[in-house]
């Protein structure tokens, strides 16, 4: 008789190696998340050495904060993120280019991969510092300035609104454009180049190139690249937080909401915060599925489009 062999099941090492990644997540995201949403429903702060509730008021922590500046903070984040990724996103994209297209034959991409990225490396309360004391009346700026004649008196960077907005986008703009470059010329160096060697025996330019071919080939990392920087850009803090020593100066106009959320916690104001929480929670997962249902679709090559074209032709 033949004895049947014993068949030997590795999946069950799968589940075991993964289990600590979903025991830290349960414990240290998930618990607190919801958490969260539970305190947004009740009234619990701290009046001086009094702390009053929890105190279940259901959601008029919601409504209050309709009420308050949360939506000029709104807008003023959303301002700072424009200024900072829109020129991050056209450089990242321009390098990305050039430095994977072979015709242009630039020495030493290694090098500058390297310098494009460094900013990255920096902790952005190190970057913020830096551009604080930079740009400050009496920074080296305006010494140089100063110095060069270009200016009668020191200019107050950061006391116009223009000024501070500037130098968030800027800070943020130096700190991410290299990860985006360097995710970019992957996504780029991805596509076959029998495709591009096929444009250019059909008489593209670069320009077609680019946009007919480039463009829409890398649009998973261009929506992986969008959805991360919109999320980074709700959750803007650090940079303008020690920019502006917290007051969001001149007149607020800095103020991002998570600036708004941390105000909340200092002064023990669990309820409002939860709240603002699960509006910022809302807010990034709806502009996520728009990003997303915008720049995927289910005919990426547009070989659809053309068949269907095709079949108006013969029914023509």
């Amino acid at each position: 008789m033949k004895t049947k062999r014993k068949k030997i099941d590795y999946s069950k090492w799968g589940y075991i190696f993964i289990l600590p990644f979903f025991l830290c997540f349960f414990i240290f995201s998930f618990v607190p998340l919801i958490d969260t949403i539970r305190y947004s429903f009740f009234e619990y702060y701290r009046s001086g050495i009094k702390e009053i509730g929890p105190n279940f008021i259901g959601m008029a922590n919601y409504g209050s904060l309709l009420k308050s500046d949360m939506i000029k903070y709104a807008s003023n984040t959303l301002i700072l993120w424009i200024i900072g990724f829109i020129p991050q996103i056209v450089i990242a994209l321009m390098l990305a280019e050039w430095f994977v297209d072979a015709r242009l034959k630039i020495h030493g991409t290694q090098f500058f991969k390297v310098v494009i990225y460094l900013p990255n490396l920096i902790m952005a309360s190190a970057f913020a510092m830096l551009f604080f004391t930079m740009f400050s009346t009496n920074g080296p700026i305006n010494s140089i300035l100063l110095a060069m004649g270009l200016t009668q008196q020191p200019i107050d960077f950061l006391g116009s609104v223009v000024g501070t907005r500037s130098l968030v986008g800027l800070m943020n703009f130096l700190m991410w454009f290299g990860n985006t470059t360097i995710m970019l010329m992957a996504a780029i160096m991805g596509i076959s180049p029998d495709i591009f060697e096929a444009s250019e025996l059909d008489g593209c330019n670069s320009m077609q190139r680019f946009f007919s071919i480039t463009l829409p080939l890398i649009r998973p990392i261009l929506a992986y690249t969008l959805i991360t920087s919109i999320i980074g850009g709700l959750q803007m803090f650090d940079v303008p937080q020690i920019l502006t020593n917290g007051q969001g100066t001149p007149d607020r106009t800095s103020m991002t909401l998570i600036m708004f959320l941390n105000s909340h916690l200092k002064s023990k104001n669990y309820g409002m915060a939860g709240a603002l929480s699960v509006y910022l929670f809302i807010v990034s997962g709806i502009l996520c599925f728009f990003v997303y249902r915008m720049t995927n679709n289910e005919d990426s090559d547009g070989s659809k489009a053309a068949a269907k074209k095709a079949r108006k032709g013969k029914r023509g």
